[in-house]
């Protein structure tokens, strides 16, 4: 059988190309649609179905603009009412592609119309299954996304569905099959998600611990409940868009592409209420960026951090961007549903400072800075990761303020005195200070590295310091 994954790493999702016999099928592709299309022109091949597993949250699927691009049907699983012509599958239908068979299979608990796809083959064997987000490869589905949780529909509810779809549905097919999931670790889809992106449905029977066999379902519903933290405020936005549809990638590029002058980015910074996104690196928008500005930068897992921060799928952006990458800046952005890029500052933030505009910068030091300054002051250091980083090792005496809830635990970030800031690595504590910055916050100082350079210096953390060499 002739499939690939098409892995986008920064919000880690799958899509699926299958190919036979010069006919094609795409299962949950994304915003931008043109490598599909490209993929199948390269078989010589025409695109016959676009699969969709269910209304996803966390992206924005590109099946309205393949479809109408290639004349591909849409395809859902039972219980999916869309806003637009698709076909709605009955539970164990077959759709032939080339020599192939796709057999839709529900299996609703991730959401009600979720829908795995079993992938036969010629001789009619099984090769695989597209899971969605029933089935991860080492966990599986949340079921707190579904866009209408009512007081009959709750995430108990939903986490009994899913229960029974596994044991039902997943479970009894051979344990020889491949595993094909549409999301990996970093995914805000699940809790346990590994890096690894395919497997086969007997190792998952033996690792994954939502697949256990002696367990029952008040355990799983337990277990699958315990430690979800609240989803990202996009969530719901991307699911409508998924539903009702949305403007034309195209149509969104063309628009975010207008070139600003400066003067022009300060009159529209000026009249409207957009927000200034910097998305240069964070050793750039350290030393020089255009203040209150939000740094958000592209080097990193950007688009999911642009919906839980911004949060409100509609709100205009500026965009700083380095030479060249405006059309990516815009794409990603799309993928997640921030379609209102008004455009970006052309010639950047060297056209900025020949205007004669104003620039800020932050107060940034080198952990061995950091480790001396603190030997010698009382500095409260706040650390911005997530409460299961700062649990497996923190720097002693740090306060955690987990850069995702900034916004929620503002009051608790210190206002009157000097304070040092980290992350793991360098990026979020940027993304932190640029937040606190554009709300008149000035008094931080960013630990580079972060906790990454931190765990290597003097400074006394909760992590047993490595032994000195003689």
């Amino acid at each position: 059988m002739k499939i690939e994954q098409i892995y986008t790493g920064c919000i880690a999702q799958a899509a699926y190309y299958l190919e036979s016999n010069g006919e094609a099928a795409i299962f949950d592709p994304l915003r931008e649609v043109q490598p599909y299309i490209d993929r199948a022109l390269k078989d010589n091949a025409k695109i016959k179905y676009i699969f969709e597993t269910h209304f996803h949250a966390d992206f924005v699927s590109g099946h309205i603009d393949l479809a109408k691009k290639t004349g591909a049907s849409i395809v859902y699983g039972p219980t999916a009412q869309p806003e637009f012509d698709a076909t709605i599958a009955t539970d164990g239908q077959e759709f032939k592609v080339g020599s192939y068979t796709i057999k839709a299979i529900h299996t609703p608990g991730h959401t009600l119309e979720s829908t795995c796809y079993l992938l036969i083959q010629e001789d009619g064997s099984i090769h695989g299954i597209i899971t969605g987000d029933t089935l991860f490869i080492g966990d599986v589905g949340r079921p707190d996304l579904a866009q209408a949780l009512t007081e009959d529909l709750t995430q108990d509810v939903l986490a009994s569905h899913l229960f029974d779809s596994l044991r039902n549905k997943i479970l009894p097919l051979p344990d020889d099959i491949t595993v094909y999931p549409s999301h990996g670790a970093g995914s805000a889809c699940g809790k346990n998600m590994s890096k690894e992106t395919t497997d086969t449905l007997g190792n998952q029977k033996k690792v994954n611990y939502a697949l256990r066999a002696d367990m029952t379902k008040e355990e799983f519903i337990a277990e699958l409940l315990d430690g979800l933290g609240a989803p990202p405020a996009y969530f719901p936005q991307n699911v409508m868009l998924n539903i009702q549809g949305y403007q034309s990638l195209d149509t969104i590029i063309e628009k975010g592409q207008t070139a600003f002058s400066a003067q022009e980015f300060m009159a529209k910074a000026n009249t409207t209420d957009a927000i200034i996104l910097d998305v240069r690196h964070e050793n750039d928008f350290v030393k020089e960026h255009i203040p209150g500005s939000i740094f958000i930068g592209l080097n990193g897992t950007f688009a999911p951090w642009v919906g839980a921060l911004i949060r409100d799928v509609n709100q205009q952006l500026l965009l700083v961007t380095p030479e060249g990458k405006e059309t990516e800046a815009i794409t990603r952005l799309a993928r997640v549903g921030f379609d209102a890029s008004l455009g970006y500052l052309k010639g950047g933030i060297e056209a900025w400072k020949e205007a004669g505009y104003e620039i800020d910068s932050i107060a940034s030091i080198s952990p061995e800075a950091f480790a001396d300054g603190l030997a010698t002051d009382e500095k409260t250091v706040v650390d911005s990761r997530k409460p299961g980083e700062f649990d497996g090792g923190h720097v002693i005496g740090a306060v955690n303020i987990p850069l995702d809830f900034v916004n929620e635990q503002l009051n608790e970030v210190p206002k009157d005195e000097e304070f040092y800031l980290h992350c793991a690595g360098g990026y979020r504590s940027v993304i932190m200070s640029s937040i606190l910055k554009a709300r008149g916050y000035h008094n931080m100082i960013n630990v580079e590295k972060g906790f990454g350079g931190i765990k290597d210096t003097s400074v006394k953390t909760t992590l047993i310091q490595p032994a000195c060499s003689s």
